[in-house]
Order: C-alpha cells, then structure tokens, then sequence
C-alpha cells in the first residue's frame, strides 16, 4: 500500500533554507529521520545509502511569466526489522 502526504506553501528563501537544512540535519544524523509535513511529523528509516536526484525545470508560459522549478528526490528501500 502507497501513502502519500505532502504539503506546498509559500515561503520566504530564507524560510525556504531552513526547512531544507532541517531535513538535512535528519538525514545526517544516525538512526530514523523525524521529518514535518505541513502539521504532520513523519519518522523515516533512511539507509546508510540513498538515491539522490534533482532536477530543474525553466518554464516559459505563453500566459504568467517565466517559472523555475527544482525537485529534490531521495529514495531507499526499507529494511525490515527480523522477527523476534
């Protein structure tokens, strides 16, 4: 079963910087990740290795002005515990 939860806001860059040095403090650190969504605290089990991904998306609407976009994706699998 697929859960999703996510969250989109506006922010300033400074809040912006924040939030992702927040979640790279997680990351960083040993042992589960607690990572806030919107009003939700999630724990994730991120493995000693990750995927890392990022891409960056310039857009030019013919209505609105020029958009960018940038998209940070990491991605593991997630170890079972053994059964006691």
């Amino acid at each position: 079963m697929a859960e999703k939860t996510a969250t989109e806001q506006t922010v300033t860059r400074e809040e912006a910087a924040d939030l992702v040095q927040e979640l790279a403090r997680e990351l960083r650190d040993e042992g589960p990740a607690e990572v806030r969504v919107g009003n939700k605290m999630l724990t994730l089990s991120p493995t000693p290795e990750v995927e890392y991904g990022i891409e960056v998306q310039e857009r030019s609407p013919m209505l609105g002005g020029p958009r960018e976009e940038i998209t940070v994706t990491l991605e593991w699998e997630v170890e079972e515990e053994p059964a006691p």
